[in-house]
């Protein structure tokens, strides 16, 4: 069975979307159109930006959705997934490449995402620290004895987690986590705390966003961050959509299950190659390659 993989922020980069925008009509005019929905050319800036622009949270989420939509819109007859699954963000490309979503609401909803998570980094300082070599179960104890907000945020894969929380909490976690045999605990060069009790209220706000936009029945099951099963139910869907923004992104979790269900091969579809090293980590055994287009 073929799993679609959508990535999520941090994986864009200076010109990307430009080869679909010259080669594809079809990308053309997507593209024209988010311009018009964003109200700003989100095009000048991934295709000519430089990478400070990109890194603006406001722009990487829709311009990483774009890219990763558009590529799957113009696969064409090519593209046909058993199962869906996206890291954090990449979640809402595998909502519109599956039809749960259509792509104008996908947008909008990206967009809003963004806009209320930067709102939500701005009220308390905050951060996230990517941690290495250690069991999940060590890394959630400490956690759970630091004063302070500090929680797992990514599950990305076997011995690599990111944790998220309030800057002091991170800090200390570090330094704790680093005596618990931890090969590195840096801390990241992110906005804010995402996937933590410090979102909450962006998850407030996009769940009003969420709620009045239409979700259609997908054309195949969408393994979800949250729950990391097989969801098709569009009720279903939009709750843990909603939840996601405060809850684990369960990255490692999401990818056994797809492949206790049948998953064998991993076509990642958007910029880079990030999830594909990780799904390598996850089950050695599973193939991955890169959306192709013709």
């Amino acid at each position: 069975m073929n799993a679609y993989i959508f990535p999520g922020q941090g994986a864009q980069f200076v010109g990307m979307g430009l080869d679909l925008y010259e080669k594809y009509p079809l990308a053309q005019k997507m593209f024209e159109t988010a311009n018009e929905i964003l109200d700003f050319s989100i095009t000048d800036l991934m295709f000519e930006g430089t990478p400070e622009d990109l890194k603006e949270t406001k722009v990487t989420q829709p311009a990483i959705f774009l890219h990763s939509v558009i590529m799957s819109k113009v696969m064409g007859d090519s593209f046909k997934p058993d199962m869906v699954a996206g890291h954090s963000l990449g979640e809402f490309s595998a909502l519109v490449a599956n039809g749960a979503l259509n792509f104008e609401d996908g947008l909008k909803l990206v967009f809003q995402r963004a806009m209320a998570m930067q709102k939500a980094c701005e009220i308390q300082p905050s951060t996230m620290a990517a941690v290495l070599g250690l069991d999940d179960a060590i890394v959630e104890k400490i956690c759970a004895e630091i004063p302070g907000i500090v929680v797992p945020a990514n599950y990305n894969c076997p011995g690599q987690l990111v944790i998220s929380g309030d800057v002091d909490a991170i800090n200390a976690a570090c330094e704790k986590l680093k005596e618990a045999g931890a090969r590195r605990a840096l801390v990241l060069p992110v906005g804010g705390a995402f996937h933590s009790p410090l979102m909450e209220p962006a998850r407030e706000e996009l769940a009003a966003a969420i709620e009045n936009t239409v979700f259609n029945i997908p054309s195949c099951a969408i393994y979800q961050n949250v729950p990391t099963t097989a969801v098709n139910d569009p009720e279903a869907i939009k709750a843990n959509l909603i939840a996601q923004l405060t809850a684990p992104v369960k990255w490692t979790q999401s990818v056994q299950q797809m492949v206790a269900d049948g998953a064998t091969l991993f076509t990642e579809v958007g910029p880079g190659k990030v999830l594909q090293g990780l799904v390598k980590k996850i089950h050695p055994g599973a193939e991955t390659m890169s959306a192709e287009l013709e």
